[in-house]
């Protein structure tokens, strides 16, 4: 048996879909909500300060905060090959947060993105196989897109 746990951080971030149909190829920003999914085996090592967990919720936040929130938090990420928002950013000097990318800045693409940040950081300790799962990205309240790397099954 194998448990799984989800830790997730918030960032204000700015983007935009430059082909899109409609108007998320406007500039604009979202409240967005970066959830690891963790699986593995809970530790069994007694007096270890994991004992009972797969890994502990602290952990995976700091990892979560270094390695995505702190990239991305207010601010505007790009795809490089959208001309015209790189444009945009650059008038806004040197002291803006902006973030290129080689992909369009979906939701999708934030996800997996994210997995590759995070995912190099879970370590398994005492032996309990952790590994991440997926990563959830919310944009909205009704809209998540979630990555899965191809050899997982959920």
């Amino acid at each position: 048996m194998t448990t799984r746990i989800r830790r997730y951080v918030e960032t204000d971030t700015g983007h935009r879909v430059p082909n899109h149909k409609s108007k998320c190829r406007h500039m604009h920003g979202h409240r967005y909500r970066f959830e690891a999914e963790i699986e593995g085996d809970v530790v069994e090592a007694s007096g270890v300060s994991e004992e009972g967990m797969l890994m502990d919720f602290s952990d995976v936040n700091s990892i979560l905060m270094t390695h995505v929130h702190d990239i991305i938090d207010h601010a505007f990420v790009v795809y490089e090959g959208d001309k015209l928002a790189r444009s945009a950013c650059e008038l806004m000097g040197e002291g803006h947060r902006t973030v290129v990318v080689p992909f369009i800045p979906t939701a999708e693409n934030l996800a997996k993105w994210a997995f590759e940040q995070v995912e190099p950081h879970i370590k398994t300790s005492y032996g309990n196989k952790l590994r991440l799962v997926a990563m959830h990205v919310r944009e909205t309240p009704k809209s998540t897109a979630s990555w899965y790397p191809s050899h997982s099954s959920s």
